[in-house]
């Protein structure tokens, strides 16, 4: 396994009485696929906050690329290598695919956006928002408004929105959400090209394609990690079954 690239040590985080981050403990190595599974209301989403910067843990360390980065905000991660995507589409559908990404290579170099519509004008940024397209499979679709692509393109161009920022790690936040079977297929296929050049941080349901993508797989079961380990073996792990696969997935 290559050398760590994120790591998460004793992370505690509570709603009230509800402690939806309990002593959470796991790293993620570079160019890694390491997924996070787990029931409703396991606290996967509220980890992902916690990992990008919009909500501060309680307790714990959180050390992305050897610095700890407890207290900074999502934009100095960000600029650290930190890009997320959310389980809701978060595209800006009255500008086109090309605009959403070069948006994205402005943020990335802290321009002003004074000036959103001009911002694909600018050669610099339209190179970089284009190879992210491409690098994606939208390069074809380029110039249509985010708003008229289909769901999955959509979730393809947030891909291109992250990449755009030149990420060392991706949190994708279920990218697969509400795609149909032709379209989960492209985009497990995006992912796996993705291997090996990014490491990957991937909250997800569909465990078909949990479980064709993953490196390792991390199990949260009310905020606390039960297991962590290579997919077969999570698989075969009888108290994952019971909390999570069940008997019919393991089989």
């Amino acid at each position: 396994m290559a050398e760590a690239l994120l790591e998460v040590a004793g992370l505690r985080k509570r709603f009230g009485g509800l402690a939806v981050t309990d002593d959470v403990s796991f790293d993620v190595a570079a160019g890694e696929i390491h997924a996070v599974i787990g029931p409703n209301g396991a606290g996967k989403t509220t980890l992902i906050h916690q990992l990008s910067g919009t909500l501060r843990p309680e307790a714990g360390s959180i050390r992305f690329g050897g610095r700890e980065v407890v207290g900074m905000g999502m934009a100095r991660r960000a600029r650290l290598g930190l890009a997320r995507s959310f389980q809701i589409t978060s595209v800006l559908p009255g500008f086109s695919a090309l605009e959403n990404a070069a948006l994205a290579v402005q943020a990335r170099c802290g321009s002003s956006f004074r000036f959103l519509r001009m911002a694909a004008a600018e050669r610099g940024l339209n190179d970089e928002a284009m190879a992210a397209l491409e690098q994606v499979g939208l390069g074809a679709r380029a110039g249509v408004m985010a708003g008229r692509l289909s769901h999955g393109e959509k979730r393809q161009l947030e891909l291109a929105i992250a990449l755009a920022m030149r990420p060392r790690l991706l949190l994708l936040d279920e990218p697969l959400a509400g795609a149909g079977p032709e379209e989960t297929e492209r985009l497990v296929g995006i992912l796996r090209g993705l291997r090996g050049q990014y490491a990957i941080l991937l909250v997800e349901h569909d465990m078909q394609a949990v479980f064709a993508l993953a490196d390792r797989i991390s199990v949260l079961v009310y905020g606390r990690v039960i297991a962590t380990d290579v997919p077969a073996v999570i698989r075969a792990n009888a108290e994952v079954r019971a909390a999570y696969l069940g008997e019919d997935e393991a089989a």
